[in-house]
């Protein structure tokens, strides 16, 4: 993986996420150079991150609307989709607690919105009903060109990502092109259904599924009989355990297996493996709504996919990095061994001479991402 910063995991793997998702290279630079020193500085820097990161998406925020008002709205498009995409990246590593959390990430809905707006009208913002509120979402249509009604894959994000972390991935995009659409959704827990709607995470994710897809079942664009379902990091737990129980999906994809996520907590109590976001522990408890990190541990027990997939009877890919300093790649060999009932159940692990070895392959996410595309492509044919 390209390491940005010395001895910083979590900063380079937002480094090498973001220039994997429509950032470039010279515009993460002038970010990340003024703060190399405070990368030392581990969660004390986060809020040097922000502000760095901050003033070039504000540059890029005054080019666009120049740009617009030029009548250039291909370019001001443009540079509203990276000044999103580097806000949310920063944003993620903020404190649970930080007072001005929310609305930054505002901000960046609207500037993901104004996006939208001018290069990619296909990407519409939906809300799906969910227990009397909602799962806010992006969705992707698929143009076909006999007309008919889409294959729809559900995307879910994981511990600390966001639909936007999703979209700017490219990867709903390269689903439209193969005649696909993508359902883009904040699960509780995670993005704008944890940050502005208060919802937490839970085990049964099956929950959350069952709404996708009656959601879906009501868009004529939408082929009913062919929905797919796709979690990387922690939805790769989610999106399994919602497979087992929701027979409505006709394929699922763990996009990083996650296969006990409570007994990873557990290591990362011991201090074994790389944690994800700073200021971990805040994060989980604000993610799940936990009092206290005993209890939490003790509660997250029960994340974990054992007498799970065995009752997943649809097609299931598991895709992880060999190097994945997160998540031992013997969870996704977990993962694999117990889906007996699957018809078609497939294992891909990444090495480190091809790249995508990292978590969910955010070092080298297009070819993950391809592969992955592939796979669901062959299956719906």
């Amino acid at each position: 993986m390209f390491e940005y910063f010395p001895d910083n995991y979590i900063w380079n793997l937002g480094v090498v996420a973001t220039l994997n998702s429509g950032g470039t290279i010279d515009e993460v630079d002038r970010a990340c150079r003024p703060i190399r020193e405070a990368a030392q500085r581990g969660d004390a820097g986060s809020k040097d991150l922000m502000a760095a990161w901050q003033r070039i998406a504000d540059q890029l925020e005054q080019q666009a609307a120049e740009a617009e008002k030029a009548g250039h709205a291909r370019t001001a498009g443009q540079r509203y989709f990276r000044a999103a995409a580097y806000i949310c990246q920063a944003e993620r590593m903020q404190s649970a607690s930080d007072p001005a959390r929310n609305s930054i990430y505002q901000h960046c809905l609207d500037l993901m919105q104004r996006s939208f707006d001018l290069v990619d009208p296909a990407t519409t913002r939906v809300a799906v009903p969910f227990e009397g509120d909602d799962l806010p979402a992006y969705f992707t249509r698929a143009e076909r060109p006999d007309g008919t009604p889409a294959p729809t894959m559900i995307m879910w994000n994981g511990l600390d990502s966001t639909k936007e972390h999703m979209y700017s991935s490219g990867w709903p995009k390269e689903m439209a092109a193969r005649g696909i659409s993508t359902l883009m959704v904040d699960c509780p827990g995670s993005g704008e259904a944890l940050r502005l709607h208060g919802l937490k995470a839970r085990v049964e994710s099956e929950d959350w599924a069952t709404a996708c897809v009656d959601y879906l079942e009501t868009r004529a664009d939408v082929d009913a009989e062919r929905i797919g379902l796709v979690g990387w990091s922690l939805g790769g737990y989610y999106a399994p355990r919602a497979a087992a129980f929701e027979k409505r999906l006709k394929l699922v994809v763990a996009w990083g297996a996650n296969h006990n996520w409570g007994e990873v907590q557990k290591k990362r109590l011991e201090r074994e493996g790389e944690n994800p976001v700073p200021h971990y522990w805040e994060h989980v408890l604000w993610v799940w709504g936990g009092k206290d990190v005993e209890s939490f541990i003790k509660d997250a027990e029960a994340v974990n996919l054992n007498g799970v997939v065995e009752y997943i009877t649809c097609p299931f890919l598991i895709t992880h990095g060999q190097n994945d300093r997160q998540i031992n790649v013997r969870y996704a060999h977990q993962s694999y061994d117990q889906a007996v009932n699957s018809p078609r159940r497939e294992l891909r692990i990444f090495t480190a001479d091809e790249g995508a070895t990292e978590h969910v392959g955010l070092d080298h996410l297009p070819h993950v991402g391809s592969f992955t595309a592939d796979w669901i492509e062959d299956v719906f044919a």
